[in-house]
Order: C-alpha cells, then sequence, then structure tokens
C-alpha cells in the first residue's frame, strides 16, 4: 500500500515538473529548432555518383579577373555559375553580357553586398529585387538562384528568398580556400584538387579587393583546377544543371507508366 502511494507522488511530482519545463521554456527555442530544420535543407552540393561539380564565382562582375576566367572556362569548355553584385553588375553591364551570353548562369549576390546579419526585411528585399531588375535589363532573364552574403542565413533570409521564388545556393564547406584572403595559388588548387567529389559546389571570387586588380591567385589556381577536373573525367555544370541531376534521379510518384 505504501509503495503504491509512494508511486503516485512520484508520478504527481514527474508531471509537474514536465509541465513547469513546457511552459517555462522560452518560444524561442521552437524558433531555433525550426531555423535549424530549414538550414538543414539549404543547397551546398548534391547527392551523385556522376562526375560533376558546380564552379562558382562571388562578387563579381570584375573588369578584368571576370574575363580573364571566362577565357579559361571557354578553353577547358566548363560551364560556371556567377553570383554577381548588383552595383557590380551596373558598372560593368558588358562583362555580365559576355557571361551570359558564353553560357554560364547567373546568380543573385545582393546590390550592396551587406553581410546578412546586419540587414533588415525591407533593405533584403530591396537589395533582391534592384539586383534582379539590373540582371534583367543587361541579359533579359531574371534568375531563380540566390546567394546570401557569406552564407549566412537567418530567418529573415529564409523568409526573403522563399517570398522571391528563389533557391539558396551555398557550397561545399571543405573546400572553402577563402580565396578572398588571397592565399597562394598553389594552396587554393591544391586543397580543391584533393577535396573534390562528384556533387559538390565549389566556391571562388571574381571581384577580390581592388577594381585595377589584372591579376589574383584564384585565376592563377584556376587553370590548374581546370585540367585537374577534365583530365579526371569531371565535367564542370552550372548549379541548375547539378541541381537537375539530382532531381532527375527522383522516382516520378505521380507517372502512370
Amino acid at each position: 500500500m505504501k509503495n503504491t502511494f509512494l508511486m503516485r507522488v512520484l508520478l504527481c511530482l514527474c508531471l509537474i515538473c514536465i509541465y513547469f519545463a513546457a511552459i517555462l521554456t522560452p518560444l524561442s527555442s521552437f524558433a531555433d529548432d525550426s531555423i535549424a530544420q530549414r538550414k538543414a535543407k539549404l543547397t551546398r552540393e548534391v547527392q551523385t555518383k556522376k562526375k560533376m561539380v558546380a564552379l562558382t564565382f562571388d562578387d563579381g562582375p570584375h573588369p578584368i579577373l571576370t574575363p580573364k576566367i571566362l577565357d579559361l572556362l571557354k578553353k577547358y569548355h566548363a560551364k560556371a555559375t556567377f553570383f554577381v553584385v548588383g552595383n557590380k553588375a551596373e558598372q560593368f553591364p558588358d562583362v555580365l553580357l559576355r557571361t551570359y551570353q558564353e553560357g554560364h548562369e547567373i546568380g543573385n549576390h545582393t546590390y550592396d553586398h551587406i553581410l546578412g546579419k546586419q540587414i533588415t526585411a525591407d533593405r533584403l528585399q530591396t537589395e533582391l529585387e534592384h539586383t534582379d531588375q539590373i540582371i534583367k535589363k543587361i541579359t533579359g532573364t531574371r534568375t531563380s538562384l540566390y546567394r546570401p552574403v557569406g552564407g549566412y542565413c537567418n530567418a529573415i533570409i529564409m523568409d526573403k528568398a522563399e517570398e522571391n521564388q528563389k533557391t539558396i545556393i551555398l557550397w561545399s564547406w571543405h573546400l572553402d580556400v577563402r580565396d578572398w584572403q588571397l592565399p597562394p595559388a598553389n594552396y587554393i588548387s591544391s586543397k580543391i584538387i584533393q577535396g573534390v567529389q562528384p556533387g559538390n559546389i565549389i566556391l571562388l571570387h571574381d571581384w577580390i579587393s581592388m577594381e585595377n586588380r589584372t591579376s589574383s591567385p584564384t585565376v592563377e589556381a584556376l587553370e590548374h583546377i581546370l585540367a585537374y577536373l577534365k583530365k579526371n573525367g569531371y565535367e564542370c555544370v552550372t548549379v541548375s544543371e547539378l541541381l537537375f541531376e539530382a532531381q532527375k534521379k527522383l522516382p516520378n510518384l505521380f507517372d502512370p507508366k
């Protein structure tokens, strides 16, 4: 009888603890879980056995470096995706137009390149819209790809991407060479060559530091990277092509066949 009473008391105490734990848990923690779940779904690379990778270049177009990159891509019959900054595209429309005309993909990297944690919803909306308008004016097309500055993603950024029907594209973290810090070219090429795998999205930069820069470690490394990829059977494709490769492997549940 005593044991039964004690068990009931313990059960009541447990239920009271659970109740207070639930009501005292801040709502923000549930929001954090939701954000974490949404971040887990962002595109950093795709699962494929096919030897395909997506080279991506941020922060341009640059009047000197971007054309050098385009020359190398043409030499190796490679395609890439350029996440452009609106104010740079506005300054150098001919470079952006050449990029598009040579079969490369264009993505939105905001207008003023403001770090995500420092931006409001209204400002981000303006940045995305303005850059979209510039891209559309120069190329005649609207981009559905968006790379947040620094890869920073919070609720505001993810909500705005969804509202603007944009897919957030990040990159394969293990291949991040931080080339914007101007490391040696052999470091950039060796890290990418040693770590590359099918389905990777590789982050590089075509705008580094100054407008009048005539060379960069990235451009120097790119020749070695492209030569290695070609020699080892890799195809360099746009981000959209890489995404399509992953999606087309999914079964069509609505196919009457």
